[in-house]
């Protein structure tokens, strides 16, 4: 049994969430490991007995029940630590999930078997450190985003790379995002759309009050720096989730993490089958 310790995170508003939860935690009873959820998701769904504040890192493998967001969540409890993450699609887009509801089970066991069985492999996907003035606010798996902090107004933003000057930006916000976050907030930007499997660093602006909107598809090894060049605040958001408030003359630093997140894949990872899906794109 290469499988001791299984923790969940879960959605909260989803109905069939509770279910799903008592599922994988039924699996974990019968195969003799333990099982545990945080606090704050066991308290919301009632199942107050795998409530724990122990850390996901501990974990041999990490379930995260619902959709993308939830994928998303679970990587920053993970802060970076390289333990195998397996996604259970209850939401509606689900890029970065891997099973559906009905195969919940089916996955640990599969899981259990081990990837010398070949039942499973590890999709790795790059990390961006987020740094505000030099400090670490987080990691982010999609963007970090420096946006507006007054509905009506832009914000005038200083775009670095490597320490060398870009452009400065008159916009609503700067996207840096990953290959993995080019399918979310820079794709609503129209950002480009690159395979997750690369690793790179995208520069994408929102609603730019100026002739050049273009995209930026840069070296992994780059560092991009924001720097708040107007009169005007900001705001910074990792992963859809508010960071900080910036005041004038602050700086975001976007770079390379030496972390990365590892989602469990039991099958081939066909990228462009799985873009066809979701926009429903049909053969010609």
């Amino acid at each position: 049994m290469t499988v001791q310790r299984v923790a969940l995170v879960a959605h909260h508003e989803r109905p069939e969430t509770p279910a799903y939860a008592a599922e994988a935690a039924a699996w974990c009873e019968q195969h003799g490991a333990e099982f545990w959820m945080p606090s704050t998701d066991a308290a919301r769904l009632d199942i107050t007995r795998a409530a724990s504040d122990r850390p996901l890192h501990e974990a041999d493998v990490v379930m995260s029940l619902g959709g993308d967001g939830t994928m998303l969540r679970s990587v920053e409890l993970l802060d970076g630590h390289p333990v195998p993450l397996i996604g259970v699609n209850l939401g509606s887009l689900g890029y970065l999930t891997e099973v559906e509801p009905d195969g919940l089970t089916g996955a640990l066991d599969r899981f259990a078997l081990g990837s010398e069985a070949g039942e499973w492999h590890i999709d790795e996907r790059m990390l961006l450190d987020v740094a505000v003035n030099g400090s670490l606010v987080g990691r982010a798996l999609n963007e970090a985003v420096v946006e507006k902090n007054q509905s009506g107004h832009t914000v005038r933003l200083l775009a670095r790379i490597d320490g060398d000057a870009f452009t400065h930006y008159e916009a609503d916000g700067l996207i840096v995002s990953t290959p993995t976050g080019s399918t979310a907030y820079s794709l609503s930007a129209r950002g480009p759309i690159v395979s997750p499997q690369h690793r790179a660093i995208l520069l994408t602006p929102v609603s730019p009050h100026m002739l050049f909107d273009r995209s930026l598809v840069l070296s992994p090894d780059e560092v991009v720096e924001i720097e708040v060049a107007g009169h005007r605040r900001a705001d910074v958001a990792v992963d859809g989730q508010p960071t900080a408030v910036l005041e004038p003359g602050d700086v975001v630093a976007c770079s390379p993490s030496v972390a990365t997140a590892r989602f469990v894949r039991f099958g081939a990872y066909r990228y462009h089958q799985i873009l066809k899906s979701k926009f429903g794109l049909a053969d010609r």
